[in-house]
């Protein structure tokens, strides 16, 4: 795997510890476990590019303010859900930094174009033997 040509620093990350949601009993209850990760793409230090292409993807979890918000209560430790925020973020991240490939305009085969043709002629037969006669008088 090649490195990635961006760090994250940080200090750019603000991490807020939550209640988790659903059963688990006491824990649940009395623990702040889950972690709100927000990460503000304009103020980042990533390249130009990939901000550009961050604030482009089309994901629910950046606002119409350029931040990423992710939300995570899988584990029972706060320690665990910074770390899996941080990983997604940065599983984020490097989608974004991935150019997307240039597309290269093709044209059809000659062979593609004639069996077009020749589907097209045939299904015009059809329907022409479908009409009524003309009378010639």
């Amino acid at each position: 795997m090649t490195p990635p040509r961006w760090t994250l620093d940080d200090t750019e990350l603000e991490f807020t510890a939550i209640r988790a949601r659903g059963p688990g009993g006491q824990n649940v209850n009395k623990v702040s476990s889950a972690v709100r990760l927000r990460f503000s793409v304009p103020e980042s230090s990533l390249p130009e590019a990939v901000k550009a292409r961050l604030l482009a993807l089309p994901d629910r979890r950046i606002d119409s303010e350029g931040v990423i918000s992710i939300r995570a209560d899988s584990a029972r430790s706060q320690a665990a859900n910074r770390a899996d925020a941080r990983a997604r973020l940065v599983a984020l991240i490097e989608r974004a930094a991935q150019p997307p490939a240039p597309r290269r305009p093709t044209r059809p085969p000659r062979s593609a174009n004639r069996r077009r043709l020749e589907r097209k002629g045939a299904r015009s037969a059809v329907k022409r033997l479908r009409t009524p006669p003309r009378n010639s008088d």
